[in-house]
């Protein structure tokens, strides 16, 4: 299947690990690493940032084969969980700084169509979300508010 919004078609991806349980070297417990995602939550991370420091600097490849639930439902469980989903934020925080650029440089057309296509990308992706019960159903995406919203 092909990109959404530009003309590739690769298949290229990253695999899980076939074992499901934690590597035999790995001497941290479920709770430490529970206390670690959430102690990292409160200075502000996002799931996947966490996600990279645990696999970079602790060793944990998959907090869910360490602790049994994901990052981020670790987060929903401590009440720490983002408002918007994440992928639905970068989306957001990437049309603010192309709104932003457009402003300073108005005869960028190229900007201007690629901007169509985020925003495109933020109101299908919004529409998934209000579905799914994840945003509120009456949650709308309003150029005007965006930089609100990331800020």
């Amino acid at each position: 299947m092909g990109r959404m919004h530009s003309g590739g078609k690769g298949i290229s991806k990253s695999a899980l690990p076939y074992r499901r349980t934690p590597p035999s070297w790995l001497k941290i417990s479920a709770q430490q690493v529970e206390d670690n995602v959430c102690k990292l939550a409160k200075k502000g991370l996002t799931p996947s940032q966490i996600g990279v420091i645990l696999r970079d600097s602790n060793g944990i490849a998959q907090v869910k084969s360490v602790t049994g639930s994901k990052i981020l439902r670790i987060l929903k469980k401590t009440g720490l969980a983002p408002e918007i989903p994440e992928d639905l934020y970068m989306l957001i925080k990437k049309a603010v700084a192309v709104r932003k650029h457009l402003e300073r440089n108005k005869k960028d057309k190229d900007s201007k169509f690629r901007l169509i296509l985020i925003e495109s990308r933020i109101h299908r992706l919004a529409r998934y979300y209000r579905l799914s019960k994840k945003l509120p159903a009456n949650w709308k995406y309003e150029s005007a508010t965006a930089s609100a919203l990331v800020a």
